[in-house]
């Protein structure tokens, strides 16, 4: 089972708040970005700034997203790893637990 994305990726993830319902990171990274495969629950993403990202699953499928600032995007549970494309970017995620 993939690891979680603080223990994966600490250079692009922390910990903002957390209690027994929720948990709130925020995601900065430079373009280029990698992080390894990685897991979260359901999650609701916010972008502070556009960003641009290729996600790849467990199975192998890709697919990119752009996302502008203040658009949020919801995502059931699921394993991936991502790359940030273009600019840098920062994204608070809300993982529902």
């Amino acid at each position: 089972m993939p690891g979680d994305a603080i223990s994966v990726a600490p250079h692009n993830y922390k910990t903002i708040f957390e209690n027994d319902r929720v948990r709130l990171l925020e995601y900065s990274g430079k373009a280029g970005d990698k992080t390894e495969m990685h897991s979260h629950p359901d999650i609701l993403a916010y972008p502070l700034t556009a960003a641009k990202v290729k996600f790849t699953l467990a199975n192998g499928q890709s697919f990119e997203a752009e996302m502008q600032a203040g658009e949020a995007m919801f995502q059931e549970g699921h394993d991936h790893s991502t790359e940030l494309l273009g600019d840098d970017a920062r994204v608070l995620l809300i993982e529902l637990k």
